[in-house]
């Protein structure tokens, strides 16, 4: 299925694409929103998603031109709002047909879920079981380490969110990440999922002070063996909450990445 992103930022663009591309979309991207417009019956998107930071004016043409056609159920549109996006214009958008709308930074894990929700009510019930992001906690046992392809230092921090496509990630010395740049393919890279240590290849998807992953490959099986740790987490968790509050959990001995 299409996604249309009618976004001027290149930032936000590899920052959306984080979290839908494991959705099974198809990105088509427009800088203008006139062009996104002409092209609509082309593109035939199954959502949209503009900023309505970089077309404070032009998006609700949009969502007017869009919605004449294609009602909500069969094709969400969704706002990114920046700083200033009063209360007034939050009450348009949803007067004029938005399906939701969502901080264009995502810096927390209740605007990304929003993001996902929206856009996973129109997805096959396989993929959102395979797309869920998870708030990562110390009893679930996620490290990650990779390797600076200029200086094959190794850069270490800890894990904030995972999902089988890929996880966000707070480094311990930010300096040590300055000359990696966005997009960058990192071969060298160590991901401990319980008492499993795997090899992702990965690609640096989003910069800043925390960083975001996106798994390109992995070694022979290891992607189910991801996937069905991630999914035994809800088990596991109702586990370790039952667990006496004195009492800490066993471990599994096993080497760190």
């Amino acid at each position: 299925m299409k996604l249309l992103l009618v976004l001027g930022s290149d930032d936000t663009y590899n920052l959306i694409s984080l979290y839908v591309k494991p959705l099974g979309f198809e990105l088509i991207r427009y800088h203008h929103v006139l062009k996104a417009m002409d092209n609509i019956d082309e593109t035939d998107p199954a959502g949209i998603i503009i900023s309505a930071r970089d077309f404070p004016r032009h998006w609700k043409t949009m969502v007017q031109f869009v919605r004449s056609e294609r009602p909500k159920d069969a094709c969400p549109i969704i706002i990114l709002k920046g700083d200033n996006f009063p209360l007034e214009e939050t009450s348009k958008a949803f007067f004029l047909g938005v399906s939701g709308i969502v901080s264009e930074t995502l810096d927390n894990s209740s605007e990304v879920d929003r993001l996902q929700g929206i856009l996973s009510r129109y997805m096959p019930v396989d993929e959102k079981r395979r797309t869920r992001r998870y708030h990562a906690e110390n009893w679930q046992r996620f490290n990650f380490i990779f390797a600076n392809p200029r200086d094959q230092i190794l850069i270490t921090g800890e894990v904030k969110t995972i999902s089988s496509g890929g996880l966000s990630f707070l480094p311990d010395h930010a300096n040590l990440m300055k000359d990696v740049n966005l997009n960058t393919e990192l071969t060298e890279c160590s991901l401990r999922a319980g008492s499993v240590i795997l090899s992702p290849v990965c690609r640096l998807a989003r910069t800043g002070r925390i960083v975001s992953m996106e798994f390109l490959s992995f070694q022979d099986n290891e992607q189910d063996i991801l996937d069905k740790y991630i999914e035994s987490l809800p088990l596991k968790e109702l586990k370790y909450k039952e667990l006496p509050t004195e009492v800490e959990p066993v471990e599994e001995p096993a080497s760190s990445p």
